[in-house]
Formats: structure tokens, C-alpha cells, sequence
């Protein structure tokens, strides 16, 4: 979710993280209630949308982390990773650091609404088996109740990461460093292909990365495909190899997460490489912005949104209008809490723990399923 933007941004990127970050927040908003569940009369083909499709936007964020994966580990498709240890540790350090502090911020929401409301959202007080399990990235894994929704993707984003790290290592060490342009993506789409027809049609394995390889995959060769080195031909047969199987798997079983990321995979390539350079305007100005911070809304909205639907709940009328203007509330308070976190705790600590990181030779980019009831489980695992 986090990109370094310089003087040339990628403009279409930025505006993909920005929008879907804020349907991921209108999405918890709709699901989790118990607001929503009173402004539904008002506008009940909204909140039922936002509900039910709103989390597909995820799907953005994936393909748009392979995509950058690839930018940033393989720009031109070849196999090797000098330092394999190293770049997952850099990106180990990138995630876990935030998450664990907005995890702290989880608790706390959860202390606080469980004083004003009894709902299933609010997470018992963790146990110290439990922040580990958080804190390695493993709770999902490990069986360990979420502490906010959105934390099985950091969970999900590093071991994607790491899975592409190694891959990229291990053809090196077989096959060599030289330039090879179609063996890392032959192996990237075979990857594709198995994720699509077998991993991701098994909800067993969500919490593992095959489940999620076919659409971060799909930004990998939306890259690749993209390249203006390689030959037309070459690009029009990468393009093939992104296309063809997604499709195959979509009429095999048909999921709409898996159209979404092939859709947004196929702008990437058309789109996806153009910079805007020295850009003006406000509109702008706020979509990159919104894009820098993305990754800490996408932290911090679900204790912001619990907070506030539990004193909505306990101090202001049920009546639809009221709480369809505390839904408001809670989505400007997640933007400002983003914002807030950003500025003051995920940028420092970026700083801060640079120093326990060496200098890398590629540099990595860094980029929700809660066990907290029955029904989350049960709707979050249909939109992966």
C-alpha cells in the first residue's frame, strides 16, 4: 500500500490506492454496524452494496502490490535477488512496526466501545500468545482471533512478498543471473494459473499466499507486459499469459474478486507506467495525498469506526438520520486519524527503523478477515 512518490508520480496508481481505501473503510462501515444497521432504511441499496462489494476493493491493493513487486524487485522480468534475507527483513520491518502499533490502537477501541455497547466486532483484551502471533504476521495462521479488521492483509502482503523474494532468488541460483526476459514470467504465470484454478477456489487456504497469488501475480505481468524494452510481440504474448488464464478460471467458477483483479491488472498495463510530472491542482494535490496515507487509514479506520459507533449507539438517537450522519463522522474521523498516523507514527518509524536495515540493492515497496464472529468469517472468506 506505501509507494515513495518523487517530482514524477505514478498518477493512476496513486488514484487506485486513494479510491479503494476509502471503499475499504465505507465497506467496515456497512458490514460491521451497528449504524449502518440503523441508517439502512435511508439508503438501503448503498449500504447493502457497500456491504456485500465494497471488500472487492482489495483486489485493488493486491494487484497493485504485485505490480510495484515486480517494479521494484525485477523491472525487467530477470531472475535474482542479491540479498533474499535482507529485502524480506526490509519489508518485514516496513509492515510490522505500524501494524503492531495500530493493533495497540485496536485494544484500546475495543476497551473503550466495549463500555458503551455490547457487539460482536469489540475483540476480548488480547493475550500475550495472541499479540505475538500479531506482531510475527502469523495470527491467521496460527489460529489466533484477529485484532482488527484489514490485519489479515498485512499478514497476507508480506508473505506474498517474500514468496516472489524467494522465487526470484532460488531461478537465480538454479538458472543464473542473465537475461532471461521469459523465464521468471513463465514461472510468475504458471503461479497465476495454479492460484486461480485450484488455491483460491479452496477457502481452506486463505490465510496462506497461494490463495492470493493469482491476482498479485496478475500485477506482475501487468508490469512485465507493459515494458516499452521489450519487442510488441512479446508484450502482445505477455498480455496473453495474463489474460488467458484468468479467464479460464472465471468460466471454470466465476468470482467477481477475480474480474475485478483482471480488469484492473489489464489498466495497469495499458496505464499503469505513466508518470505525471510537475502536476498542479488541488484535485490532484489531494489524490496523492490520500494515496501517501492510504496505507494508515487502512490501519487505523476500523478502531476509529468502533469508537465512534459505539458512542453514537450509547449517547445519540436511533433515528436513520443521525446515525447515517455518524457513519459520516466515522469516515472523516478514519481520514484524520490516517492522516494523524501517517504524519506522526508510521513515517517516524519508518525513519527509525531504517537503521536496523542495510542498504538495499533493490528496494522494496511496501504496499481485512477478523475471527471476531461467525458471520465475518463467513462473508469476508466469499470476497478473497
Amino acid at each position: 500500500m506505501k509507494e515513495v512518490t518523487g517530482a514524477k508520480q505514478f498518477g493512476l496508481i496513486n488514484l487506485l490506492k486513494a479510491g479503494a481505501a476509502q471503499l475499504i473503510v465505507l465497506h467496515h462501515l456497512a458490514f460491521y454496524g451497528p449504524m449502518a444497521d440503523q441508517a439502512r432504511p435511508l439508503m438501503p441499496a448503498l449500504i447493502d452494496w457497500l456491504d456485500e462489494y465494497g471488500r472487492i476493493a482489495v483486489q485493488v491493493f493486491l494487484v497493485v502490490g504485485g505490480f510495484l513487486a515486480a517494479k521494484s524487485l525485477s523491472p525487467q522480468g530477470h531472475p535474482g535477488v542479491a540479498n533474499p534475507l535482507g529485502t524480506i527483513w526490509r519489508r518485514y520491518i516496513k509492515l510490522a512496526p505500524p501494524f503492531m502499533a495500530a493493533m495497540l490502537l485496536a485494544v484500546g477501541a475495543s476497551a473503550i466501545a466495549s463500555q458503551w455497547m455490547s457487539h460482536d466486532s469489540i475483540s476480548a483484551p488480547p493475550t500475550l500468545s495472541q499479540l505475538s502471533a500479531h506482531l510475527l504476521l502469523l495470527h491467521d495462521v496460527l489460529g489466533y482471533d484477529a485484532l482488527s479488521a484489514g490485519a489479515w492483509y498485512v499478514a497476507i502482503d508480506f508473505q506474498l512478498y517474500a514468496l516472489v523474494t524467494l522465487l526470484l532468488w532460488g531461478v537465480g541460483a538454479i538458472a543464473g543471473q542473465g537475461r532471461q526476459h521469459w523465464l521468471v514470467p513463465a514461472l510468475v504465470a504458471l503461479g497465476v494459473s495454479v492460484s486461480l484454478l485450484y488455491f483460491n477456489r479452496d477457502a481452506d487456504w486463505d490465510v496462506w499466499a497461494p490463495y492470493f497469488f493469482g491476482s498479485y501475480g496478475l500485477g506482475m505481468l501487468a508490469w512485465w507486459a507493459g515494458d516499452p524494452a521489450r519487442k510488441p510481440g512479446d508484450r502482445a504474448l505477455l498480455l496473453a499469459i495474463v489474460v488467458a488464464p484468468t479467464l479460464l478460471a472465471l468460466h471454470i467458477e466465476f468470482r467477481s474478486r477475480i474480474a475485478v483483479a483482471l480488469a484492473v491488472a489489464c489498466v495497469l498495463f495499458l496505464f499503469g507506467r505513466i508518470k505525471l510530472a510537475n502536476v498542479r491542482g488541488r484535485a490532484w494535490a489531494l489524490v496523492d495525498r490520500m494515496a501517501a496515507m492510504s496505507f494508515s487509514v487502512f490501519l487505523v479506520h476500523f478502531p476509529v469506526c468502533l469508537v465512534v459507533n459505539a458512542a453514537f449507539t450509547r449517547f445519540v438517537s436511533e433515528q436513520p438520520h443521525a446515525q447515517a450522519c455518524g457513519m459520516l463522522v466515522a469516515w472523516a474521523a478514519s481520514l484524520a486519524a490516517g492522516a494523524a498516523f501517517h504524519r506522526w507514527v508510521e513515517a517516524p518509524l519508518g525513519r527509525k527503523m531504517a537503521a536496523f536495515t542495510q542498504p538495499a540493492k533493490t528496494q522494496p515497496f511496501a504496499a481485512g478477515r477478523t475471527g471476531m464472529q461467525s458471520r465475518a468469517i463467513a462473508k469476508l472468506r466469499a470476497a478473497r
